[in-house]
């Protein structure tokens, strides 16, 4: 381990071998630091928050603090982050609330731009990128491979889905299709994510079969959702990526606004 002599390190934390921790950074109690992790100078890790190996957090984040949740009133939530996350400079997590899960979940292979912020009871999958101040509510879900760009905010309880695209200053109040760019405020679906589903290693078979889907989901002058999802079910060679985005419409009719958590949401 590294540690420099003015970090102040919690005798209850669990730090593991290979860590580095730079000058004046605090490391709570209850905090669990898996090996190979870096964490810079002026970085906060508290709360009931466990990393696992070979993250990065950069100086003047906040890793672990309380949600931001008047309903709050000191329950034992958590924070669990992943391995291999590049998180940047400025970058606030919160635990999760009680009422929401009790848990804030970070995947793998993330990254984090400067002054993002990740609310209470937050799920993010894999290989997800946040650019700079992103903003997500709190029970946000985003799954693998989506990325949001700068000042994107986004409603509590959405979903984004996975290899979407977000853009900068976008507005989110429903839930983000799997495969789609989406911008603009009101957020609208423009199109299907090519360049990023082409950088993710689909073929462009399947790329051709999403773009029809798309066509016929967010062009048709004639079927209403419902039948358009019915119809693409009923094809022939139901490829799985189809299938997951007739799922995500299906979802979303479950909650309400437009947003599949909110079904969730306790009474």
């Amino acid at each position: 381990m590294k540690i420099h002599s003015t970090a102040i390190i919690h005798s209850g934390a669990e730090i593991g071998r290979d860590v580095e921790i730079g000058p004046f950074s605090v490391i709570g109690q209850n905090v669990e630091i898996s090996h190979g992790t870096i964490i810079k100078n002026n970085v906060t890790v508290t709360g009931n928050t466990s990393i696992a190996e070979k993250n990065v957090f950069y100086p003047y984040s906040v890793i672990g603090s309380e949600p931001q949740d008047f309903k709050y009133r000191g329950e034992d939530t958590k924070l669990k982050i992943g391995r291999n996350n590049i998180i940047r400079e400025c970058i606030t997590i919160n635990t999760g609330t009680e009422k929401g899960g009790g848990v804030t979940v970070i995947g793998d292979n993330n990254f984090f731009m400067a002054c993002s912020h990740i609310a209470h009871d937050c799920i993010i999958d894999d290989n997800v990128l946040l650019a700079n101040g992103v903003l997500l509510g709190g029970h946000v879900k985003v799954e693998n491979f989506a990325k949001l760009m700068g000042y994107a905010a986004i409603q509590p309880f959405a979903t984004i889905g996975q290899h979407s695209y977000v853009g900068g200053l976008t507005r989110i109040v429903q839930d983000v299709p799997p495969y789609m760019i989406v911008e603009g405020n009101p957020a609208k679906v423009r199109q299907v994510n090519t360049i990023g589903l082409e950088r993710s290693g689909f073929s462009q078979e399947l790329i051709h079969a999403i773009k029809d889907a798309f066509k016929q989901l967010f062009r048709s002058e004639t079927l209403n959702r419902n039948q358009i999802l019915t119809k693409l079910e009923n094809q022939e060679n139901l490829l799985p990526e189809i299938k997951i985005l007739i799922n995500f419409f299906r979802d979303v009719d479950k909650g309400k606004s437009g947003r599949q958590r909110e079904s969730l949401r306790p009474a």
